[in-house]
């Protein structure tokens, strides 16, 4: 017999319905939307233009927020206007676009590996980028365009020979990263060499520029860039429906559909992209792409990464670096100096993480 006075205090078992998911129509298609994803992706973005307009603010010519917009709005070019826009926008922009290529790039290499510790700077594709840029200042001494060209070619074929030994009969993700890991150390060495064989002017470009900064970025550099990287993210987005089943393994995304080696090609290439994109206007920046989806996962709370808000991640990361690298320090330091400090007390914190987890 039920005791219906007992049955009628004890609270009913709670119904765990899994995360809000909202579906909306974009272009002729349904796409399904995580609330608390979509909820963190705008916040971040909103902290990515605050801390834009702190950059634009601050400065050895310090603005008002309503100088600033006059300066945007008004028309009128005099010296605030110069300062604004032609000085300090273009990095100011440069960071959160070339901050969201990282972090995207990172979120697609560590969701086909299934490994947090794989992004392009340790698979080599950096490293790659680096070597045709210094081939091109060194042997033919081009020009911006020029330079940008031989990262972009560097970085496809440092990934092409990545990809080609990690191949047998199909890529693993631990093959993967063995074979970057060492791509990448034979490229650092031969980037240390060819820096010690050329003349002292063009080595200096080499190295400066090598420890990734945005010192110096003007629209030709950010407005192209930042083109390229949009319509890469696009691209890249438009690619990233099948990761969620490629992190099952090969076989359960072929059982759902999905066509495994031109999905994890054509992702690859995308992200390749980003990273050339990046390393050819600012140099190599380390450790965004690593660190911003793996963050960006725990932030939003999610089983695996996300492009989109490992995208917005590494905008803010890159953005606070280098408003950090501007104003907080003595002196003015390569934003990739900033973000290597950042990067090591990421991996303290993810081996502690870990170890407590396991223990």
């Amino acid at each position: 017999m039920i005791d219906s006075s007992d049955s009628a205090l004890t609270p009913a078992p709670r119904i765990d319905f899994g995360r809000k998911v909202r579906r909306l129509r974009l272009l002729n298609a349904w796409v399904r939307v995580d609330v608390r994803v979509a909820g963190v992706c705008v916040l971040l973005a909103a902290l990515a233009v605050v801390i834009g307009v702190a950059s634009l603010t601050n400065g050895e010519y310090p603005l008002t927020v309503r100088q600033v917009w006059e300066a945007l709005t008004s028309g009128v070019t005099d010296f605030t206007h110069t300062v604004v826009v032609e000085w300090r926008m273009p990095r100011a922009l440069a960071a959160i676009t070339f901050g969201a290529a990282l972090g995207a790039s990172g979120a697609v290499f560590q969701s086909l590996t299934r490994n947090p510790l794989a992004s392009p700077d340790i698979l080599g594709f950096s490293s790659g980028a680096y070597t045709g840029a210094i081939v091109v200042m060194i042997v033919f001494g081009g020009n911006y365009v020029d330079v940008a060209i031989g990262a972009f070619v560097g970085g496809l074929a440092s990934a092409a020979v990545v990809y080609l030994l990690a191949f047998k009969g199909g890529v693993q993700g631990f093959r993967l990263i063995i074979s970057g890991i060492a791509v990448s150390a034979m490229l650092s060495s031969l980037n240390t060499w060819l820096t010690l064989t050329a003349d002292l002017d063009t080595a200096l470009v080499a190295a400066v520029w090598g420890a990734g900064s945005l010192n110096g970025m003007t629209w030709s550099q950010t407005g192209l860039g930042s083109l390229l990287v949009v319509v890469l993210l696009i691209v890249t987005l438009a690619f990233a429906r099948p990761l969620r089943q490629l992190e099952l393994g090969d076989d359960a995304a072929q059982a759902l559909g999905v066509r495994v080696e031109p999905a994890r090609l054509a992702l690859m290439l995308a992200s390749v992209g980003l990273i050339a994109v990046v390393t050819a206007a600012a140099g190599p920046i380390s450790f965004i792409a690593l660190a911003a989806p793996q963050i960006a996962r725990r932030v939003t709370g999610s089983a695996g990464v996300s492009v989109l808000s490992s995208a917005m991640m590494g905008a803010v990361l890159l953005s606070a670096s280098d408003f950090v690298a501007l104003h907080a320090l003595p002196a003015m330091l390569p934003v990739g100096t900033v973000t290597v400090v950042i990067g090591g007390g990421y991996l303290i914190w993810l081996l502690i993480y870990e170890a407590r987890r396991r223990g």
